[in-house]
């Protein structure tokens, strides 16, 4: 009898499951770790000296990236320009964040790490400064243009690093880190928005560029080997939308939204009456909510049907927006409401590349990331457009209104897709998406969801979702229609208390 993985797969019963009556499912026999105190201590030790001089680089760019959307639209609404000219200022951003997600890999294999780094944080700060030299529209539209192309640049080389330079092991712990470092940086540099603007006009975009440039010694002075990375190459959209329109609407969804709230509610907040300062701190609030619940409504995710998860974040989306409309009198009241703002728009995107991921086989995984993140950011680049002449035609609660209604459409779309295919199973625990490039998608494959994805083969029928991918044969065919919920994932017991029996099967 073969000792592979392979053939070490055992079946189990599930009681109590509305859909497990006489259903059995396969899945792969590991054993349980052991804990050890010593290996984790140096583990974790490993970890940080490995994630150090990225993650420290990422975290001082992030302070002045972080102010920077928020700072060049109050700039533009202060000169008189209108709502359709912040907007298009803002799009260019995110057009040079999907371009540079897009062709800024093959520089990197070009060049290496470092040198890449040091280019595309140059770029960062000459953008920047000169930004604070003069204020027009459509210079600013340049310049945000190629700082986004190398803001997305600063981002693949500290995401490909921390990829290449780790196993799967530990990739959650990565994406921990590298969550805490990116939202935490962006909750300072609103913070300190107010502080830099009252130090002259241009002191913010000084401040920024200086950043950006500091942010170039970790990565210069630690020495390491610059790892190799392979040019991505993500599922195309109508791939995507083949194996998982609800992970595609979702996607799309979630980067109108944030890009809606990073880029227009500055505006909004400025035009209710609020001083740069307290932009910046209600700003700061919504960065927070984001950081704060999107993996609690996570890993509630994990222990409920996905598609009904979508369909409570969009109705709490457009319960929001509404609620700004009419409910904020007093700045603690304001400032409660944006904190659920932040935490419904930011769980968007996560919660459905999950849902996405409990479709896919193991061997599509990244390319299914990596191709959501592009659809991600086509959506983030033609929010500010669509939603501008909204708030120039019906006042500046266009804003909420367009929300509001985007939270309604999500709504119609998941149930009706719901109606048609129910959702499965989740196949791993929920894992937060950080990532801002196509490379560094890989990092949000952890081994947990690699292997469920594995046990999923075994027990449907994936050989048709991506015809390039090899997928394994299913052991007990695919479920019959009344039993489309199968646990290859307890999300109730993290997967340990479903491990009742084991047994050896010789599948030959």
């Amino acid at each position: 009898m073969a000792n592979s993985p392979i053939n070490l797969i055992f079946a189990e019963r599930f009681s109590g499951h509305p859909l497990s009556d006489g259903v059995a499912s396969w899945r792969f026999a590991t054993p349980l770790p052991t804990f050890s105190y010593k290996a984790f201590a140096y583990m974790s030790r490993q970890l940080l000296a490995m994630a150090l001089a990225p993650l420290l680089g990422l975290f001082i760019l992030g302070i002045g990236n972080g102010f920077l959307a928020t700072l060049i639209t109050l700039r533009l609404d202060a000169a008189g320009e209108s709502a359709v000219v912040i907007g298009w200022v803002s799009s260019a951003y995110f057009i040079g964040l999907a371009l540079g997600a897009m062709l800024n890999d093959r520089m990197l294999l070009r060049i290496g790490h470092i040198r890449a780094y040091g280019c595309f944080a140059s770029l960062v700060a000459v953008t920047v400064l000169l930004q604070g030299l003069w204020l027009n529209p459509w210079s600013w539209f340049v310049l945000r243009l190629i700082g986004g192309w190398a803001t997305v640049g600063v981002y693949l080389v500290i995401e490909s690093w921390l990829l290449t330079s780790s196993d799967t092991k530990v990739r959650g712990r990565l994406l921990a880190l590298y969550m805490i470092a990116l939202y935490a940086a962006g909750v300072i540099g609103q913070l300190l928005l107010g502080v830099t603007d009252a130090a002259g006009e241009t002191a913010p975009f000084m401040v920024a560029g200086l950043l950006a440039s500091l942010s170039v010694l970790p990565m210069a002075m630690i020495p390491r080997v610059s790892p190799l990375i392979e040019h991505a190459e993500p599922l195309s959209p109508l791939r995507l939308i083949t194996i998982t329109p609800t992970g595609v609407m979702g996607c799309f969804g979630s980067g109108l939204a944030v890009a809606a709230v990073y880029s227009l509610l500055p505006l909004y907040l400025q035009r209710t009456g609020l001083s740069v300062a307290d932009v910046g701190q209600m700003m700061a609030v919504v960065v927070l909510g984001g950081m704060l619940l999107q993996y609690p409504i996570g890993r509630w995710s994990d222990k409920h049907d996905r598609q009904m998860v979508l369909i409570l974040i969009g109705a709490f989306t457009t319960a929001i927006s509404v609620a700004m409309l009419f409910l904020p009198t007093q700045a603690w009241m304001l400032a409660t409401v944006l904190f659920f703002l932040g935490g419904g728009v930011f769980a968007l995107y996560p919660v459905a590349v999950s849902h996405a991921a409990d479709r896919a086989p193991a061997g599509a995984l990244v390319r299914m990331s990596q191709g959501l993140l592009l659809i991600n950011a086509i959506g983030s680049t033609v929010s500010p457009p669509l939603i501008t002449p909204v708030m120039t035609a019906v006042g500046d609660a266009g804003l909420f209104w367009s929300m509001g209604a985007l939270g309604l459409v999500l709504v119609a779309f998941f149930f009706w897709r719901r109606s048609v295919r129910p959702a499965p199973i989740p196949v791993a625990p929920f894992v937060a998406n950080p990532s801002q490039t196509v490379v560094g998608a890989e990092l949000n494959v952890t081994e947990e969801l690699v292997q469920g994805a594995i046990e999923h083969e075994y027990v449907e029928d994936l050989s048709d979702v991506v015809p390039d991918v090899e997928v394994a044969e299913p052991v007990v065919g695919p479920p019959r229609e009344d039993q489309v919920h199968i646990d290859y994932y307890d999300g109730n017991a993290e997967g340990e208390e479903s491990r009742t029996e084991e047994c050896q099967t010789d599948r030959s």
